[in-house]
């Protein structure tokens, strides 16, 4: 099968489309014919080895590889159909559309990959049927990532109907997410993106848009129940004086990724957001697999509106 092998960290080519094996389902896993991933920030930032919090450096390395990724396919979330099953995997059959996230396992940079059925945690991956008003490629849009990420760190707290939340970088993968899912509570959000972005922010809900180019929220008079940073560059110091007196502020970064973290039921339960309408997504480019170098250098300039998708195979059923 094709796949893109990360060869050693470094620069978007370091990527290269190679012939590997095609793997074979082991008892309790599931074997999906992708058809579409993403270029992820995630994605980016391993294959580069970059902006890792300097805590987190040593034991990434041990984790990932120390001179190049152990799992030299990348790939963090995907959209395809069931290929064929392990004989103890009970919930899909041969030609089932699933969307899934591949977590820490990787993989999705592939025609082929195998996940597994019972898992713990989101990080050894979670498949869940696609949700039936979207395209593979749209379910493999963020879904499986930003969205579980969303609602991962979201659930640090409990959002009440008519609480005022701030979501910043809120055009990004997991901004759309939290903004959408706090409109969803019942939330009174703003939403903190680039000047490009703010029309196109409310139409995912937002009631009110800052342009971070433009306008410094934490100068500001108004005050928030809820402060969320989903792109890991705010400071908890600078938010404290526009937080209410029990506010709170959630970081991306530090409160996600917790071993009681999100199962498959999370996955399901978005697929069912998706298809009752109150969740949406947006494709911001598309790239074919042969051309994930170009993608990866898109993504890395940090001005991707949404998701940008990878087409690994040319249909978008």
């Amino acid at each position: 099968m094709k796949a893109v092998i990360c060869t050693k960290y470094g620069p978007p080519e370091v990527l290269e489309l190679r012939d590997v094996p095609k793997p074979i389902p082991k008892a309790n896993e599931v074997l999906i014919k992708v058809h579409a991933t993403t270029c992820h920030i995630g994605d980016t930032k391993i294959r580069g080895f970059r902006d890792i919090p300097t805590w987190q450096k040593i034991p990434f390395r041990l984790y990932l590889g120390i001179t190049k990724p152990k799992r030299a396919i990348l790939g963090m979330e995907l959209a395809g159909e069931i290929e064929a099953v392990g004989q103890d995997f009970k919930r899909f059959k041969h030609g089932d559309a699933v969307y899934a996230s591949a977590g820490f396992v990787f993989g999705a940079y592939a025609e082929y990959i195998c996940l597994p059925e019972n898992v713990s945690h989101v990080k050894y991956g979670l498949v869940a049927p696609k949700p039936k008003n979207m395209s593979f490629e749209e379910a493999a849009a963020g879904a499986a990532t930003g969205g579980l990420t969303a609602l991962e760190v979201l659930r640090k707290t409990t959002i009440k109907n008519g609480q005022k939340v701030l979501i910043y970088g809120a055009s990004g993968s997991v901004g759309i997410f939290a903004l959408q899912l706090a409109k969803y509570h019942g939330a009174e959000v703003t939403a903190v993106c680039s000047t490009a972005n703010l029309e196109w922010v409310k139409t995912l809900g937002a009631d009110k848009m800052i342009d971070y180019t433009k306008q410094d929220f934490t100068t500001g008079d108004e005050m928030y129940d809820i402060i969320f940073d989903t792109v890991d560059k705010l400071p908890a110091s600078c938010c404290k004086k526009v937080l209410t007196k029990n506010g709170i502020y959630l970081n991306v970064t530090k409160h996600s990724g917790s071993e009681n973290g999100i199962k498959t039921d999370d996955l399901i339960f978005l697929k069912e957001l998706i298809e009752a309408g109150k969740i949406k997504t947006y494709i911001d480019r598309r790239y074919p697999l042969e051309q994930i170098v170009e993608a990866h250098k898109y993504v890395e300039k940090g001005h991707k509106k949404g998701h940008v998708v990878i087409q690994v195979v040319d249909s978008n059923g």
